[in-house]
Order: C-alpha cells, then sequence, then structure tokens
C-alpha cells in the first residue's frame, strides 16, 4: 500500500509515529513561513506542516501545490498546541510534519469549488459527478446509501430469504408504466424489454418452490420525471411462500425498522408503524399516501351541503360527487396571489377551481357567501371548527378529483404554514385498496397490476359492481412518501382468468403476454405474497434530501438526460444497419 492510514484516522496516540498519507489537496495555506495542506480522502481531513527550514526542495514543492492534486505526504505525527486544536476534526489534535512528498496527480482548477459549502448549480455538479463525489455532502449519501445496502442483505438472509438475480433482458408485457425497449440483432424485428420490475420473475421463484426470495432490483421505467423518481432505479424485492398480509408486512416493516435504528436518530411518531385503510387516508387525507406528521384533516360536508344554495356544490351532489372542505389554521393571512396560485395547482388536478372562505377578524370574507341560503355557513364553520385567522377550501366534484386537489393543497399548506414537525417519522400501512379503477374511457383498469388477489369474499360483485371489490394489497407510506406496494398473488389459473376477463384481456391476448405465467400455474403454484420498496428513496427521506438524484450515485437530469456521459446520444448507421432499424422522420 501506497499509505499506512487514511486521512481520517490519526489521534494523539499516534503521536511520534511515521506515517504515509495518500490524497487530495483540500486547501493550501501559507502562515508565516509555514505551509499547511489540509489532505483529504474519504475517510476524513489530516493536516500536513511544511517548514522552512527543512528540505527546501520539499518546501519549493510544497508551495506549487494547487487543490484537487493528489499527493503520497510521508512524516511524523506530531500533536498540535492547545491553542491550534481543531476540535471539530476527528484529527484535530495532531499534525504531520511532513519528512517527504510525491506528487501522484496534478489536477487542472475544477468547475466548482470542492471544498466549500455554498450552493453549486446542479447540471454542473451532474456533468462532473466524479468531481461532486468529492464533496463532503455527497461522501456522506453514498456512504450512508452503501450502509442501507448492507443492511438489508444481512436482515433478509436472517429471514430465511435466497438472493436471486433476475435478468434485465425480459420479455414485454405492458402492465404499468412506458418500457424501456432494446432491439435484438439475432432476431431481427424482435425485442427485449428493460424490466420495470421483477414482479413476475419473483413469483416465478416461488412456482419453483424456493420459498423466500430477495434481490437489490435494478428497475427501469420510461416516465416523466419528478423529485423522488428515476429512470432507473434500485429497490428491495421481496417475495414468500405460504404468506397472510401481516406475514409479508411484519418482514418488511422489520427490515425498515433495522435500518432507522442504525441510520437515524428520529423516532416514529406514536411510537408505531401505523395502520389506515385506503378509504380512510382518503376520506380524511385526500391522498393514499399523506404525511401525517401533521394532522390537517378533510372534513366530508356532503350531507350539510344538500340545498344549500350554492349551485356548484349542489350540481356536485345530483352527479353523485361529493363536497368537502380543509381548515387551514392561520390561513385567513393568504394573499390573493398565493391563493391563485393554490387554485392553479387544483386545476391542474382536474379540479374546476378552488373555493375558499377567510375568517378576518372583520368577518368571513369570500364571493360564496352571498350564494349561501341562511344557516349554512354556521353549519360548515361548526363542522370543521373553523374560526377566527382560519381559512376553508372547498372542493366539489368526483370523489377522486376532490381527493387530489384537496389532498394536494393540504399539502401546500402544511408547508407553507411550517407545520411539518421534522423531528420524527411518521409510517403506515395502507391496506383494502381498490381491485380495479376507471380508466379514462370508462373501461375498467388494475389499480396495482393483473396479478393481485382480489378480496374473495367480495367476488361475486364483481359483474355487477367491480369497484367495490377491494383486493389484497398494502402500501407503505413514509413522511408523504410511497415507500413501496405489495400484494397477495393469485395462484389459482381460473381467478387469474377471471380477472383478465375482467380488464378485457382476452384469453388469446393473455396467453401472448402472460402464457408463461399461466402455464407456469397449471404445474401447482403455491398461494404466495410480497413486497418491493425504493431503497433510494428511503436513504433520501433519512437524509433529509430535497430530491433522490442527490442519493443516486449516477443519476439522470430532470429530463431524463445523463450530462456526465452525454447519454442518449446517436449510435452510428452501420449499427442501425445492423439491428436493422431505420428512423422516421421525426415530424412524423
Amino acid at each position: 500500500m501506497l499509505r499506512t492510514h487514511t486521512c481520517g484516522e490519526l489521534t494523539a496516540k499516534n503521536s511520534g509515529k511515521e506515517v504515509s498519507l495518500c490524497g487530495w489537496v483540500n486547501t493550501r495555506r501559507d502562515h508565516g513561513g509555514l505551509i499547511f495542506i489540509d489532505l483529504r480522502d474519504r475517510y476524513g481531513l489530516t493536516q500536513i506542516v511544511f517548514h522552512p527550514e527543512q528540505k527546501k526542495q520539499l518546501f519549493g514543492l510544497a508551495e506549487t501545490v494547487r487543490p484537487e492534486w493528489v499527493l503520497k505526504v510521508t512524516g511524523k505525527v506530531s500533536p498540535r498546541s492547545k491553542e491550534t486544536v481543531n476540535p471539530k476534526m476527528a484529527t484535530g489534535e495532531i499534525e504531520v510534519e511532513a519528512a517527504d512528498m510525491e506528487v501522484l496527480s496534478k489536477a487542472k482548477t475544477p468547475p466548482f469549488e470542492i471544498a466549500s459549502d455554498k450552493p453549486v448549480n446542479e447540471e454542473l455538479r451532474l456533468q462532473y459527478r466524479y468531481l461532486d463525489f468529492r464533496r463532503a455532502q455527497m461522501q456522506r449519501n453514498i456512504s450512508l446509501r452503501s450502509k442501507v445496502f448492507q443492511i438489508i442483505r444481512k436482515y433478509f438472509v436472517e429471514q430465511g430469504c435466497l438472493e436471486i438475480d433476475t435478468p434485465c433482458l425480459i420479455k414485454g408485457t405492458p402492465e404499468g408504466a412506458r418500457e424501456y425497449v432494446v432491439p435484438s440483432r439475432m432476431y431481427p424485428g424482435n425485442f427485449f424489454v428493460l424490466p420495470q420490475s421483477p414482479q413476475q420473475l419473483k413469483q416465478l421463484c416461488m412456482v419453483g418452490g424456493l420459498d423466500r426470495y430477495f434481490q437489490i432490483a435494478r428497475c427501469f421505467r420510461d416516465e416523466d420525471l419528478r423529485g423522488d423518481r428515476q429512470p432507473e432505479f434500485l429497490q428491495l424485492d421481496f417475495e414468500m411462500s405460504f404468506p397472510t398480509q401481516e406475514d409479508v408486512q411484519e418482514i418488511i416493516q422489520g427490515s425498515l425498522m433495522t435500518i432507522f435504528k442504525e441510520c437515524s436518530s428520529k423516532k416514529l411518531k406514536g411510537g408505531k408503524v401505523g395502520r389506515f385503510s385506503w378509504q380512510e387516508v382518503m376520506d380524511r387525507y385526500g391522498s393514499d399516501k399523506p404525511d401525517l406528521r401533521y394532522e390537517l384533516p378533510i372534513t366530508d360536508i356532503s350531507e350539510l351541503s344538500v340545498g344549500c344554495g350554492f349551485k356548484v356544490f349542489e350540481d356536485a351532489l345530483a352527479a353523485k360527487g361529493t363536497v368537502r372542505a380543509l381548515r387551514v389554521p392561520g390561513g385567513a393571512a393568504l394573499s390573493r396571489s398565493e391563493i391563485d396560485t393554490w387554485t392553479a395547482i387544483a386545476k391542474e388536478l382536474k379540479a374546476k377551481g378552488l373555493a375558499y372562505i377567510l375568517f378576518k377578524d372583520e368577518g368571513p370574507q369570500s364571493p360564496l357567501l352571498k350564494f349561501f341560503k341562511p344557516g349554512f355557513l354556521g353549519k360548515i364553520t361548526a363542522a370543521t371548527g373553523a374560526g377566527e385567522g382560519d381559512a376553508l377550501f372547498f372542493g366539489a366534484d368526483k370523489f377522486r378529483v376532490v381527493c387530489a386537489s384537496l389532498g394536494r393543497i393540504r399539502s401546500e399548506a402544511a408547508k407553507k404554514f411550517d407545520l411539518i414537525d421534522a423531528s420524527v417519522h411518521s409510517m403506515f400501512w395502507v391496506t383494502n385498496f381498490p381491485m380495479f379503477e376507471e380508466a379514462d374511457d370508462g373501461s375498467l383498469t388494475f389499480s396495482h397490476h393483473p396479478f393481485t388477489c382480489p378480496d374473495l369474499s367480495e367476488w361475486e360483485k364483481r359483474e355487477t359492481d367491480p369497484l367495490s371489490v377491494h383486493s389484497i394489497c398494502y402500501d407503505l407510506v413514509l413522511d408523504g412518501y410511497e415507500l413501496g406496494s405489495g400484494s397477495i398473488r393469485i395462484h389459482d389459473p381460473v381467478l387469474q382468468s377471471q380477472v383478465f376477463d375482467m380488464l378485457g384481456i382476452t384469453r388469446a391476448d393473455a396467453e401472448k403476454r402472460f402464457g408463461h405465467m399461466l402455464h407456469a400455474f397449471e404445474y401447482g403454484a403455491p398461494p404466495h405474497g410480497g413486497f418491493a420498496y425504493g431503497i433510494d428513496r428511503v436513504v433520501m427521506i433519512l437524509l433529509g434530501e430535497p430530491n433522490i438524484r442527490e442519493v443516486t450515485p449516477f443519476p439522470k437530469d430532470q429530463k431524463a438526460k445523463d450530462l456526465m456521459l452525454g447519454a442518449p446520444s446517436p449510435i452510428p448507421p452501420e449499427q442501425l444497419k445492423e439491428l436493422r432499424l431505420q428512423f422516421l422522420d421525426k415530424r412524423t
């Protein structure tokens, strides 16, 4: 080894010892004839001191050194004087008196300061990600990410799981997000896809009798990006045979509790993992992944609004919709422009608008009041608990539209009025999801995926009231983020065919898309279930980072581009020819 120690491990106990250190120049300082260099590696910093009365050649070399040069320094560990001890550094009690130095590599001036805490343009950081890694924040983030991987592997092995890798070139079976397509050179006109998840493969592991599977799986989804989403990501994937829903949940939450115990100082709000039905969280918070580090409930005022005099409310009820209200403490202080911004957000979520009442000192103010019949304002005030200084925001439309819009306004209000208790984590299960949803064209689609088992006690209602059928599906929510989803799977070929029938998937289409699964189920499939959660998302939340790019080693930017490698990029014409591909005109 070129070094005897790292730059983060020397202490006063090493005083008098000859050592060799290797690392990058963090800073160089000239002080009254002395030169100090802080040498950095991922373990920490060590101060190196150069004396002019020592080797002139060595001192002269130290004068030429610049930030980010890579050095090997040999010298003796010396204790610092009391007045120069730096308690903020693990190595702050000592310094190394240089006896020899070798420049291993010189460096150009970096495009941003590595040693500085000043904000750096994100595009620049992504373009020079290898330099960004040297910054203390990224070193912390990547180190914690690695630690979480180790905890996960250890935990699931202790649960009796086999770690089984699955392929990244698979058959396309569209069932959710858009897939990344890979052309086959050997079979022109045929394609692989990159897996959205190993869902079908892990189920086939259960058919194979492997009983308990886990994998840190790389997944790919060609979808629009946001702060907590990347086109490729890593998830903990887990499947087990002969479980109940509670068995799967216990193992999954146990893994996360182990991660929190070793990686976070925050406690769980209420001291435990909560549990709600999908209907409960949608009714009360307008979201199936609410942040419960603050309360802000939504109140159903549909019954109170019958005959209220306000046509928007009455029309929504006549169309079998709902009317709901959100009380925002302190909301009376909102400006007109802030309310307009929230209204625009609600409209983005398909709401027609965002009605409101501001409870000012001089009394309630709202364009709605002139339409209300006598007594209606008092009823909704009593139902919501609104008082002086508050604001009420209303949603009147289809259930899902009202939930989406008021749920988002709830989140905006919590940020605006600083209602989030950042000292705790809030984690809970959401269960009893609807089996089916209504697509924009009125057809049925699946809520989770087509292999999710329905609640068999409700299955007979599928022909007359399919939207009332629930599934044995469960999500885990942490601090307002959906960590992942799971379910008990269908293992009966007859039941699977019935679900395909409900989704309008013909027998021929089912055979074409999922024939491998259906055939496997004919050879004795055990009841099985599982779960998957996004590891990068967990790390992002633990570190309090604003987006997932901060904890992903080599992320894509907000437009799904790799700024460092310059991808995606064109491929040579001869390679296109070999794959028998050609481009259509870009305008078509």
